[in-house]
């Protein structure tokens, strides 16, 4: 059974593949439902409130990652706040559970467009893998001050390094032909910042929003065990 096939010098993957990822996704969500214990309890470190919450905070990134209000023509794109909502559930529930379901959502995003860009293993570990990943960092500030806005800022920056690190790799001969040749150098981390950096920032002017922040709070307080 192909999971892969050789098209215009890119791996794609086939019916079998996608069918693949997405069983690989649900085994990911299972087994952290099983067996993620804190240590000393029986009680499952995944209670039924957090797999909903973390459930459907997966499922809105997922769908709000294809409103796409502006696209770079060779990966990368704006989006209506999808990097927000991993960054949640890494808020509500600390650094283990956020990287776990960051590590499901780059799955995701594999299936929705790596099927048309894999070179090597490196290359779509670092375009989507490790990058999407990435974004579960955002638990390393759960509990503390501005938590939030300090995991959300620490995971992008993340996300951008993995894409900036792929970029390098493999992709500078996209480099366009009207980017200033002095700034060669920096290509890969002016493309892949562009766009995060763009929805990041109008990210946090919504956390900045008195309603917003209040919404977000009581949420938070609804996810407490």
């Amino acid at each position: 059974m192909l999971l892969f096939v050789k098209e215009d010098g890119y791996a794609v993957l086939t019916t079998a593949g996608y069918i693949a990822c997405a069983v690989l996704v649900l085994l990911i969500m299972v087994i952290a439902a099983l067996l993620f214990q804190p240590k000393g309890t029986v009680k499952p470190h995944w209670r039924a409130k957090k797999l909903v919450f973390s459930a459907v905070s997966l499922a809105l990134a997922f769908v709000l990652s294809y409103i796409q209000p502006y696209k770079l023509p060779w990966g990368g794109s704006v989006t209506l706040f999808s990097m927000l909502f991993i960054c949640l559930i890494g808020n509500w529930y600390g650094l283990r559970t956020g990287l776990t379901v960051a590590f499901t959502y780059s799955i995701l995003q594999f299936i929705q467009g790596g099927g048309t860009y894999i070179l090597t293993p490196l290359q779509v570990c670092c375009d989507y893998f490790f990058a999407f990943t990435a974004l579960g960092f955002s638990g390393a500030f759960s509990g503390k001050k501005h938590g939030l806005i300090k995991g959300y800022l620490l995971g992008i920056f993340l996300r951008g390094l993995f894409h900036t690190i792929g970029g390098y790799l493999y992709w500078m001969e996209y480099m366009p032909d009207n980017f200033p040749k002095s700034l060669t150098a920096v290509y890969p981390i002016v493309y892949n910042y562009s766009y995060i950096l763009i929805e990041g920032a109008a990210t946090l002017l919504v956390l900045c929003i008195p309603a917003v922040k209040s919404a977000l709070n009581r949420i938070k307080q609804m996810t407490a065990e």
